[in-house]
């Protein structure tokens, strides 16, 4: 091994152990806690060490976004996987999107609602954000008529998982009705 790949493979290490840490803190303790002072303790190296790597808090938790939509796109395609037939796709899809919300909320947090220097919905975007959409899209395109636009009806079923999941998180809508709205959601988008 050369001197020059081994220096790539503990970058590439501590950018892991950074972003595993932010991720980990974050899931404990909320973002507020995620600072580059903490992270430094944490992971035992300096904060020059962090800037090395990042940016700042920004960009860490853009990292952390990006390995969410990983994530988040694995557990949609074996959601979509399990099951047979276009609604019952759609309903497994729908749930497991809202499960990962409520299971995950400082990552959720860090992937769609904190402002971080992602590009979304263009060419440019991580391939991890293209394929969580792609899990969201295979499963509205077979429901989409014609003269849609498939892309824009994924991106509306996306706004109502993501309107469900923020509401009944933060307890504007109860948690008790959540079965339902999301019931009512497959059933408009697949046609009854």
């Amino acid at each position: 091994m050369t001197i020059q790949t081994r220096r790539e493979r503990e970058r590439a290490e501590r950018e892991r152990l950074i972003v595993t840490a932010a991720r980990e803190l974050a899931e404990a303790e909320g973002w507020d806690a995620v600072t580059t002072r903490r992270l430094a303790a944490e992971i035992e190296y300096s904060q020059p060490v962090l800037y090395s790597h990042f940016k700042g808090k920004g960009a860490i938790m853009a990292a952390v976004a990006v390995q969410g939509c990983a994530d988040l796109a694995t557990e949609l395609r074996a959601a979509r996987s399990a099951v047979r037939g276009t609604r019952e796709a759609l309903a497994a899809v729908a749930e497991t999107y809202t499960s990962f919300a409520r299971r995950r909320p400082a990552l959720y947090d860090a992937m769609f609602t904190h402002l971080v220097d992602l590009p979304f919905a263009t060419e440019e975007a991580p391939a991890p954000l293209k394929e969580a959409f792609g899990e969201l899209f295979v499963v509205v395109e077979p429901i989409t008529a014609d003269g849609e636009d498939p892309g824009l009806l994924t991106e509306t079923f996306w706004a109502g998982l993501h309107g469900l999941a923020t509401l009944t998180r933060s307890g504007r809508l109860p948690e008790d009705g959540h079965g339902r709205r999301l019931a009512l959601l497959v059933a408009h988008f697949a046609g009854g």
